[in-house]
């Protein structure tokens, strides 16, 4: 199941009086379960929430980056386990790292409005990217960063940077990077956003598909799961999900291929944007369409396509392993 579910309302369906939600045990993550349950609670006092914490394979490897050991899905596979094994109701993701194919019998929907999707530039030194001198070590283990990045400053030195927030940020202070990159969004709810030095304009850097987003997860029969989640999502947050996950899912976003989206909504009306390209930043295809939200997924679809049309001999024929 890779479609966000449609918002239809649950006649019939009873708001759960006790609810287990799956999280990881970083702090971005534990901050994010605590919002979940407590708007969750101001709506539904009576609710019991248990909260439980998992480290995941993808927590657990921190010595390669996420292209070399499996993707993005090795931060929420734990969860889903959980879930189909009857140990939790839901699971809360930042939905950026939730694949884009989900697996069948699963749902998600978006919670809340949309966090800031940039990307942050974060340094003790430096005001913004262009201050960087020829030969700045920048931290990133994204491909999508790198690939932009090479493409927009070919002189920096990009060298891999793994662990939760504080881990990035402590090994920034220590001197090992001279900037790192990270999601704005994560700075701003963990209460570092005095850190960030620059948001990268969209025209620079496209984030990552879902960047900002709270996402739920949960097993797609659960009706009374689904009305209780159903007011808190928000129209905006979920038609651009909506977006630039159908656009991910047909130019295969993963942490294996260098992609990026992101759609505007204001009203009625979506734009979005994506790219395609190479890791060092030497092939980029990049292209945006614009429509409605009543269209999101179909608009994801179409620009997926117009991408692929330029890029699939420039860019993912090159990634794609040779033929034995």
């Amino acid at each position: 199941m890779s479609a966000l579910p449609a918002l239809t309302p649950f006649a019939t369906a009873l708001i759960p009086q006790r609810l287990r939600i799956a999280t990881r045990e970083s702090r971005l993550a534990m901050w994010q379960t605590e919002h979940v349950a407590a708007r969750l609670l101001e709506r539904h006092p009576g609710i019991a929430i248990e909260i439980a914490g998992m480290t995941t394979k993808g927590d657990r490897i921190l010595d390669r980056p996420l292209a070399q050991v499996g993707g993005k899905g090795l931060f929420i596979k734990e969860l889903e386990v959980a879930l189909a094994d009857n140990l939790a109701d839901i699971a809360v993701h930042s939905m950026k790292d939730v694949p884009m194919e989900m697996p069948e019998g699963f749902a998600m929907l978006t919670f809340g409005p949309r966090e800031d999707a940039r990307d942050a530039f974060v340094s003790l030194r430096h005001e913004g990217l262009a201050a960087l001198p020829a030969g700045a070590v920048v931290g990133t283990s994204s491909l999508r960063r790198e690939c932009q990045l090479r493409r927009a400053h070919p002189a920096l030195v990009i060298r891999p940077l793994r662990g939760n927030v504080n881990t990035r940020l402590a090994k920034l202070d220590s001197g090992e990077y001279d900037a790192i990159i990270l999601a704005a969004a994560g700075l701003k709810r963990l209460g570092f956003g005095s850190r960030i030095r620059e948001l990268l304009p969209l025209d620079l850097a496209l984030p990552a598909i879902g960047q900002g987003v709270l996402a739920i997860e949960y097993l797609a029969d659960r009706a009374d799961v689904a009305e209780l989640l159903s007011p808190f999502v928000d129209p905006a947050a979920q038609a651009a999900a909506e977006a630039e996950r159908a656009l991910g899912l047909v130019v295969e976003g993963s942490c294996e291929v260098p992609v990026g989206g992101h759609a505007m909504v204001q009203g009625q009306a979506l734009v979005l944007e994506g790219f395609l390209g190479l890791p060092d930043g030497s092939r980029l295809v990049r292209e945006r369409i614009e429509g409605t939200v009543g269209d999101a997924a179909k608009l994801g679809r179409e620009l997926g396509e117009r991408i692929l049309a330029r890029g699939r001999r420039e860019v993912l024929d090159l990634l794609a392993p040779p033929k034995q």
